[in-house]
């Protein structure tokens, strides 16, 4: 039912640009060189090339998860409390753009700081082709900024490290087992705003899984039921992830490549003193509106690495 939801929305935006041409044709046609008719024939045309746009995007999504949903994971690194506070404002760039994208949003678990910010969050992030798009931010993000923290002023450089993997759903056919055995389960009590609002019952679960390391948790849900399976959701799909990320380094082995490893490096900075200006250092692509991509105006950024992408491994 999915897959044809997809094609269905496929053959509706086809549809639509088809009619959007015809009724540019038709204003030339009937209103020529009156008053207003090229106006109106441009907006036409201008709604045409971002729909067109929006289908080359839509066309690099052939990978066996692009079409998933992500789980985004942010981790405070060097910086202290600007980090902290760094790991947040990212966290609000990226529900910025799904909230723009009309994409579902669901916080799993986030870990305040002990002054301001968080030490970590993870959110699922649910919408046609979000992890196609979202891949393109794992890594390393520095930010250089004036510290509202400093009580001298004084520029610091802060960093976050950003993960996603793809949201698998219980009863899709992966090629990972979980074992019960393999897992260790623990309760604990979800935070809170204090006062009346602490939550008294260890309805919060945090999950580990034994022969890889991994750990996942989750606190947001009412209920133990329901926050296990979200758990549950989240280590599945890391679990997915680390089997690509094998999969495609045996592949790079078998070709002879070196590839630098993502999560390691620093894939963007984030300039906003003594000048504004946010680079990915992937690609190159630069902008001076470093607010406008704070407030979740990453779409410059992911189509040029798409771009890339395809590229390496034609």
């Amino acid at each position: 039912m999915k897959q044809l939801a997809d094609v269905r929305d496929d053959v509706d935006s086809f549809d639509a640009i088809a009619r959007l041409l015809h009724d540019a044709e038709e204003t030339l046609d009937v209103l020529g060189e009156e008053a207003g008719a090229a106006e109106e024939v441009d907006r036409s045309l201008t709604e045409v090339s971002t729909r067109l746009d929006a289908l080359d995007l839509a066309a690099n999504f052939d990978r066996e998860y692009d079409d998933h949903g992500a789980i985004v994971t942010i981790h405070a690194g060097a910086g202290g409390v600007d980090a902290a506070d760094w790991t947040q404002m990212l966290a609000r760039m990226y529900l910025r753009w799904a909230e723009q994208k009309n994409f579902q949003t669901l916080v799993a678990e986030e870990s305040p700081a002990e002054e301001a910010g968080l030490k970590s969050i993870t959110f699922f992030v649910r919408g046609r082709n979000a992890y196609g798009m979202l891949e393109s931010e794992r890594g390393v993000h520095r930010l250089v900024r004036i510290s509202p923290f400093d009580q001298q002023h004084r520029r610091h450089t802060s960093f976050a490290s950003v993960d996603v993997v793809p949201e698998v759903e219980s009863g899709e056919a992966v090629d990972v087992e979980i074992k019960p055995e393999d897992l260790r389960i623990e309760t604990f009590k979800s935070g809170g705003a204090g006062g009346q609002y602490v939550n008294k019952t260890e309805s919060a679960i945090r999950i580990t899984h034994t022969p890889t390391g991994i750990v996942v948790a989750s606190q947001q849900e009412r209920s133990q039921i329901q926050n296990r399976d979200v758990a549950m959701n989240i280590l599945r799909a890391k679990l997915v992830q680390r089997e690509m990320e094998e999969r495609e380094q045996k592949l790079a082995e078998l070709r002879g490549e070196r590839r630098a490893n993502e999560w390691g490096s620093q894939i963007r900075s984030y300039v906003l003193q003594p000048y504004t200006m946010v680079k990915d250092h992937r690609t190159n692509v630069d902008t001076s509106n470093a607010t406008a991509v704070l407030e979740g105006a990453i779409d410059p950024f992911i189509w040029p690495y798409l771009q890339q992408r395809h590229r390496l491994s034609a």
